[in-house]
């Protein structure tokens, strides 16, 4: 639901423009057209596929010159939006006559040449025939005037208190709409990227930073605050992992998506297991499934759970299995195919009330060991499984529609860890042989082929690694623990790759407590 802040008070002026470009990889700076009144870069909201980067942090300011601190990716939207301020209380310049006035009466044609000093007690004069006044000659009360009749005005003669402007009454910006309510997230604009919105029923102003189809953000800038946006995997605080083995535990940890370090303990699940599934709602984490006696239970627990907490039993699976692929999205958590026995059953279960799952469709193969749940904005993807599988397959999450065949990873694998931004989905090491290292992505926009981008770190022994835990952030993804099949060593690894730039991934962290076999986690 749209946010409803609070409206524009006192209106000044709608100083709103909007630039736009497309990431080359290299490019790092962008020419922008400064509305009027802007003072600073945090005067410059700019957005990098529709995510909004922090002032003087992700970009500068020097004139009219945008300076990105890394230059947006190969094909990723660019939206800079320049929002001032102006204060509205001038009327243009005039000239006094010397005619006298009598009984409060003024001709027309006498309007235009009036002195201050003439200008005295109570006047009545039609807002019409004020066509040349300088603000200096104008003293003392005034009566009344119709908004309908301001015409011709410039900001920078307008100064002073004004009373509230209704945005119903805004012109002359470019691509806008007046609407009696909020966009929405799937109102896809004629205009696209950059379009702007005015609610003139509450005052609200948006532009459209992502025109996403049925997937659009709406950022609200001027007075109001609120943003439009569909949901999204990607957290912007914390990232979990669930229990796992050596040894084997049912603990809950979790690491901060703001600053690198080492992961803690917070709580435990219901029951211990391994190779489950996991998913995330906007306030709870879920994980089911499991390969300890092939659970179907769903535990969930709340982001905002003090530490030591233990998740709650909420229901369960149509049936137990373990080594499912995961999904998110709004409203739903899915658990597609797994083991015990290797099966194409795609679950759905509720994030906003507690009960079982349904079973909502199938998967085009039937997966076991350790397919990859990836999601996006619109469809689930499962990509990998059965030991060798290069498989990507698709289901979307608005109807009960079975998966489809998509395109291929670089090669078979199973047991890997799984990433999503906005755009792409993210594949990390696996249980191919050898076991890889490798970080492979592909597109949601197209049904195209993964490729690499990078390798995990895996520092402990420079070999591959499989079944890691991971967590989505806004801009990076993150992988944590997991096992070398080569040397039989738990990790505890917590690295991280970029989701704005390819390139290998760093360590910034590890777990509290050595971990493998932890399948996806949950992000908040």
């Amino acid at each position: 639901m749209a946010y409803l802040g609070k409206g524009l008070g006192s209106l000044t002026t709608a100083n709103i423009t909007v630039d736009k470009m497309t990431g080359n990889g290299s490019t790092a700076t962008l020419t922008i057209t400064l509305a009027q009144g802007v003072n600073s870069v945090n005067d410059i909201s700019v957005f990098v596929s529709g995510v909004m980067q922090r002032p003087g942090t992700d970009y500068t300011l020097s004139g009219s010159t945008l300076t990105f601190t890394t230059a947006p990716a190969n094909g990723l939207q660019v939206v800079a939006v320049s929002h001032g301020d102006s204060v509205l209380d001038c009327v243009a310049d005039a000239t006094a006559i010397t005619a006298s006035f009598d009984n409060n009466s003024v001709p027309d044609s006498a309007i235009g040449s009036l002195a201050a000093s003439k200008l005295t007690g109570a006047l009545a004069g039609a807002a019409t025939n004020l066509t040349s006044l300088n603000a200096a000659q104008l003293t003392g009360a005034l009566p009344a005037v119709a908004a309908t009749n301001l015409t011709n005005l410039t900001s920078a003669n307008l100064t002073g208190a004004l009373p509230a402007l209704s945005a119903a009454n805004l012109t002359g910006i470019t691509s806008y709409t007046k609407s009696a309510s909020d966009p929405a997230a799937d109102t896809n604009p004629s205009g696209g990227t950059g379009s702007v919105w005015v609610n003139y029923t509450s005052g609200e102003t948006y532009v459209c930073t992502d025109a996403t189809t049925d997937a659009n953000v709406w950022y609200n800038i001027g007075g109001g605050d609120g943003n439009i946006q569909p949901y999204t995997f990607q957290g912007s605080n914390y990232g979990y992992v669930y229990g796992g083995t050596y040894p084997t535990s049912a603990d809950v940890q979790q690491f901060s998506f703001t600053t690198d370090g080492n992961a803690t303990d917070v709580g435990d699940q219901s029951v211990q297991r391994q190779s489950y599934t996991a998913s995330s709602s906007t306030t709870h984490g879920y994980c089911a499934a499991g390969a300890t006696g092939s659970q179907n239970v769903i535990d969930k627990f709340a982001f905002a759970s003090a530490n030591g907490f233990t998740m709650t039993d909420v229901g369960n699976l149509s049936f137990a299995r373990y080594n499912p692929a995961g999904m998110s999205s709004d409203g739903y958590g899915w658990c597609a195919g797994g083991n015990a026995p290797n099966n194409n059953v795609i679950d759905r279960y509720s994030h906003t009330s507690d009960g079982n799952a349904t079973d909502w469709a199938d998967l085009f193969y039937g997966t076991q060991a350790g397919s990859n749940g990836v999601s996006g904005i619109t469809h689930g993807y499962c990509a990998g499984g059965n030991g060798v599988s290069d498989t990507i397959q698709k289901f979307i999450f608005a109807s009960q529609t079975n998966g489809t065949d998509v395109a291929n990873l670089l090669s078979g694998k199973g047991q890997s860890g799984a990433t999503s931004s906005l755009t792409h989905g993210y594949i990390m090491g696996g249980s191919q042989a050898p076991t890889t290292k490798i970080i492979e992505k592909f597109p949601f926009a197209s049904d195209t082929n993964s490729t690499s981008v990078g390798n995990l770190t895996n520092s402990a022994n420079g070999l591959g690694i499989f079944q890691p835990g991971n967590a989505s952030s806004t801009t990076h993804g993150y992988r944590a623990g997991g096992d070398d099949t080569a040397g039989g060593t738990p990790q505890d690894i917590i690295d991280k790759h970029s989701f704005s730039a390819d390139g290998d991934a760093t360590d910034v962290g590890d777990l509290a407590h050595v971990q493998n076999y932890l399948g996806q986690g949950s992000q908040y």
